[in-house]
């Protein structure tokens, strides 16, 4: 089996505990107005590789990774490619490596038994997401990303049920997910579940609008200026008091 593989970073620190050999996946069904891998949307594009290619690769820069780096797959959205991240994350297991995979959730359906035997089976071979949260709102989730966020916050409580550790990211956009009630609902909806590791709020920043000008597109969010590093840390404390709150209140 092949995998449309979009590119590859060797030596990634923001993709996971300790030093990352990232895999970033073809494809995205989600068309986030701040996303800034537009390149990555066009599915059954790009170069095709094999699991062992990609593993046999691997094994020239593992020596670098210490005992907390390994192997994250992202995207655009690797659930596209289910079959394959699941042979890729099982075959990675196999050789000790740390599995990583940073997902939106976006294709979790627990309606549809023969996908969620898929998700029971890659969950086996996998030992921590980084689980996307676009908007807490789900009419907001819809305007930001053209999908409801309903199936991604169901994805969020079936990693709370499989024991799956998560890392939260979540974008901060001003004047989109800038905003304190939604923030905190935020905070409030984490506090729900007992698996969340880590919190990574991402500042809205303005570095793909080249990428979109250079492949033609139109940038959404043309004009929006980027966030700063107060607003991020203002960001970061609505949710965690929130989370906490909750988490307190049991």
């Amino acid at each position: 089996m092949k995998g449309y593989v979009h590119s590859i970073e060797t030596f990634g620190t923001v993709d996971g505990p300790g030093t990352r050999y990232v895999v970033f996946m073809q494809g995205c069904p989600m068309r986030c107005k701040y996303c800034h891998n537009p390149d990555t949307w066009i599915p059954n594009t790009g170069k095709q590789k094999s699991a062992e290619e990609i593993l046999d690769d691997c094994e020239r820069y593992k020596a670098f990774w210490g005992k907390d780096g390994g192997l994250t797959v992202t995207g655009g959205e690797p659930l596209l490619q289910i079959d394959f991240i699941t042979e890729l994350f099982e075959k990675a297991r196999e050789r000790g490596y740390h599995t990583c995979l940073d997902t939106s959730g976006i294709i979790f359906n627990e309606n549809n038994p023969a996908l969620m035997e898929k998700f029971d089976r890659l969950m086996k071979s996998v030992c921590l997401v980084l689980l996307d949260i676009k908007h807490i709102d789900a009419e907001e989730h819809k305007k930001l990303t053209t999908h409801s966020n309903e199936q991604i916050l169901a994805f969020a409580r079936y990693l709370d049920k499989k024991n799956i550790d998560v890392w939260i990211r979540h974008v901060v956009v001003p004047g989109i997910t800038f905003n304190e009630e939604y923030l905190t609902k935020l905070g409030e909806f984490l506090g729900t579940l007992n698996n969340i590791k880590a919190l990574d709020v991402l500042p809205y920043h303005t570095m793909g609008v080249v990428k979109y000008e250079n492949l033609g597109y139109d940038y959404p969010l043309k004009g929006v200026e980027a966030l700063t590093t107060e607003q991020g840390h203002e960001a970061r404390e609505i949710i965690r008091a929130a989370y906490h709150r909750v988490k307190d209140a049991k």
